[in-house]
């Protein structure tokens, strides 16, 4: 006898029954015992390959994560999906891939769970587009779910100080603008990343892996030990355990996330500074369950979030030192107290989000995390941005900038893809004062959206970050920092204003107002529109990047793929 019973799982469409015997012959053929056959089959999904250092890690959780649910009598299945890593496709063309394998991870994990009838899942991923694409995923599917991290990467250390790989990054600008030697890059370039985990700064990976536990799909505190430390096997073993739990209890993921659930996981972006992608990719969760919450609606929080934790890339500290202080649950505790969290939630753990946070003893430090009434500033670290340059949206990320460097106006110097605009910086073909605009770099117009970090980085390296700002209809890395605003909307490809712009035109961005506008009339825009020769052509005529560009949809609705929950008319989990 099993503990459950598999007559309502989608599981006995493969081990139960007379006609399935031929199905069960594959599973004794890799070892399976009959109990082992008969009990719910659990995906254990990973993102485990040797692109890069973030995801190194996940094939030994994994094997944490089997034991977890086989002591809880799961049969785990374990099954791997691809990721497209942003350090390394960072500034050239491989960057076209990153935002699409977001879609591809969720596509991928959905046919394998559909194809193998799988019951649950477990998904641990740990490099940008991994994260939320693994949790897209699960809300598609609607199975119990659990989500883990890989955890993040250590700091390097370099003349008695932490570096990053946004300090590489910047040193690249330094070099070309004279100020560091190749001998001196050399050496940070060999010290900067230490060992297996994702960048360690509040960047994507990071932002995504706190929305984890913030949204309920994670494990509290299971996103904060650094990839290395072997107390990250414990929580994936408690992972594995707490899907079962989850599946006895007959929680699926849309009852963890939740309208209210997406503003939770918003307020922790804002208040951690985070990366401004958590604008795309939280619609992006939200759309899988037929919810409309859209990058507005992710601003409106940002909003009035107070930012109280000081994490790089505005602020000092690393994802290791926020997990020494409590991590996410007392960033939660804190806003909590200013009753900024939605305690009804439901978590992974099969408790409410209140009844979580009530077990955490912690309490704010005063040098990682702020107290709550004591912020770095009264509003999120992520911006909202609307106005005739943007009808649609965009975003910028202001953690860090005091308020006198969060309005710039200046004219326009107009580039029509990254590669061109990283040359004119390389070669110091722009002027202080001006807004350098990139263009035609949007998920359909890229295609893929790319993160403009090179072009960033370099600015900063030159120290001309607080200098010029940057608008572009693309993305940027969560390590960027200055002035630069993404995701303007609607992007180039679709006729938005950002691709009517001229040299010289003038641009104001009011981060304070939440406005972004050109200084240009209605009539004058429409003239343009009119003499506009349509979308760029790309290369890319065929294949994944083609097939990509056809699909996308608007950016400020997460730049997704297909209609989603909404549209639906059946759920994986009820087959």
């Amino acid at each position: 006898m099993t503990k459950f019973d598999k007559a309502k799982l989608p599981s006995r469409h493969v081990t139960e029954g007379p006609a399935r015997a031929p199905h069960r012959s594959y599973y004794y053929a890799m070892g399976m015992s009959e109990e082992e056959i008969h009990q719910p089959l659990i995906g254990v999904a990973t993102c485990w390959n040797e692109a890069a250092p973030c995801n190194i890690a996940l094939n030994r959780q994994a094997q944490s994560v089997k034991m977890g649910v086989k002591y809880a009598s799961g049969t785990p299945r374990e099954f791997t999906t691809i990721t497209v890593t942003d350090g390394i496709a960072m500034g050239h063309e491989g960057m076209r891939s990153s935002l699409a394998s977001r879609e591809a991870i969720a596509d991928t994990v959905e046919l394998t769970m559909r194809g193998h009838c799988y019951d649950a899942l477990v998904g641990l991923a740990g490099c940008d587009k991994s994260l939320p694409g693994m949790m897209m995923a699960m809300v598609r599917l609607n199975v119990p779910s659990v989500f883990l991290y890989g955890g993040s990467i250590l700091p390097g250390r370099l003349d008695g100080k932490d570096v990053t790989v946004q300090d590489v990054f910047e040193a690249v600008g330094q070099n070309q603008a004279g100020n560091l030697s190749e001998c001196e890059l050399e050496k940070l370039e060999k010290v900067a990343c230490p060992s297996a985990g994702a960048c360690g700064g509040q960047f994507t990976a990071n932002t995504m892996a706190c929305v984890s536990e913030a949204i309920g799909l994670a494990l509290m505190n299971s996103s904060g030990a650094p990839a290395p430390y072997e107390s990250r096997d414990q929580y994936a073993e408690a992972s594995g355990s707490a899907v079962m739990n989850l599946l006895e209890k007959g929680i699926r993921a849309r009852d963890v996330v939740t309208r209210k659930s997406l503003e939770n996981a918003a307020r922790v972006v804002a208040c951690t500074g985070g990366s401004t992608n958590a604008g795309l990719h939280l619609p992006a969760i939200a759309h899988e369950a037929g919810i409309e919450f859209f990058l507005d609606d992710v601003c409106d929080i940002f909003k009035d979030t107070p930012y109280f934790v000081d994490l790089k890339p505005g602020g000092q500290f690393v994802a290791k030192d926020l997990y020494e202080v409590g991590g996410v649950p007392v960033v939660m505790k804190e806003l909590r107290k200013a009753g900024l969290i939605h305690e009804e939630c439901m978590t992974a753990d099969g408790i409410t989000m209140g009844e979580a946070l009530d077990k955490i003893t912690r309490e704010a430090d005063g040098r990682v995390i702020y107290p709550v009434d004591k912020p770095l500033s009264k509003t999120g670290g992520v911006v909202g941005l609307k106005g005739n340059l943007a009808p649609a949206g965009a975003i910028v990320k202001v953690a860090g900038m005091s308020e006198e460097q969060q309005v710039f106006t200046g004219p326009a110097r107009v580039f029509e893809c990254e590669e061109d605009a990283f040359a004119a910086v390389q070669e110091r073909a722009y002027e202080e004062g001006e807004v350098i605009v990139i263009r035609n770099e949007g998920p359909a117009g890229g295609p893929g959206m790319r993160e403009m970090l090179a072009t960033t980085a370099a600015l900063s390296g030159q120290g001309m970050g607080k200098k010029v700002a940057l608008i572009t209809d693309g993305r940027f890395s969560g390590a960027t920092r200055g002035f630069c605003v993404g995701h303007v909307g609607p992007e180039a490809a679709h006729g938005g204003p950002i691709a009517l712009l001229q040299n010289g035109d003038v641009i104001t961005i009011d981060a304070i107002k939440g406005a972004i506008s050109v200084d240009l009339s209605d009539e004058e825009l429409t003239k343009r529109k009119e003499s506009w020769p349509g979308p760029r052509e790309t290369i890319y005529a065929s294949g994944a990047l083609w097939k990509y560009a056809q699909l996308v949809g608007e950016t400020y609705k997460g730049a997704v793929t297909h209609p989603g929950g909404g549209k639906e008319r059946h759920v994986y989990a009820d087959i």
